[in-house]
């Protein structure tokens, strides 16, 4: 029986206007996902003006997750007249993270951390999260924000896991929201 291996998964920062639909696409997956409406949080607008507060120039980033995948393309021929196919590869994008400035100076909030549900249970949510800490320490961040709810809790264990620690409101949210805070 052949073993069959899991795509290597790489990160990549993504890069406006060339990757707007496709960070638009994972965060409305994203919200789709959960139980609760974002209105709250004037999602609507956040989707139309990416990168919006997201933006590299306002102290955020947005991080893709990708796999890449072999493409057959064109087929060719060989010296001895057999058809020889060419592969050129192919990103295949299966999650995000993004992290913002927040207030006092010197916070950011983590946001949007979601994996396509087939990515899922692969360890690209840690690999994901341990990238979003460390920006979150190179661009002079000392704290580092977050919420979810209070059902999701591979996503509360992942938080716990790295240090998160649950703290009060920071915001006016929905009822089930918890909120977690990791000092930098």
């Amino acid at each position: 029986m052949a073993q069959t291996s899991q795509p290597e998964v790489k990160i990549r920062p993504a890069v406006f206007p060339d990757d707007k639909a496709i960070v638009g696409k994972l965060f409305l997956a994203y919200a789709q996902g959960l139980p609760i409406s974002l209105d709250f949080q004037n999602f609507e607008t956040e989707l139309e003006a990416l990168p919006g507060k997201y933006a590299v120039e306002k102290g955020g980033a947005v991080y893709l997750a990708y796999t890449v995948l072999p493409i057959a393309s064109s087929s060719s021929s060989t010296a001895n007249g057999h058809a020889e196919s060419q592969q050129s590869p192919s990103e295949q994008i299966i999650g995000c993270v993004a992290i913002r400035p927040f207030a006092p100076p010197r916070q950011c909030e983590l946001k949007r951390l979601y994996l396509t549900p087939e990515s899922r249970g692969l360890g690209v949510s840690k690999l994901l999260l341990e990238l979003a800490i460390r920006q979150a320490r190179q661009l002079g961040y000392k704290e580092m924000l977050l919420d979810t709810l209070s059902s999701m809790t591979a996503a509360r264990t992942l938080y716990e896991r790295y240090g998160f620690e649950e703290i009060g409101s920071y915001y006016d949210s929905v009822e089930d929201a918890v909120f977690y805070r990791l000092v930098l």
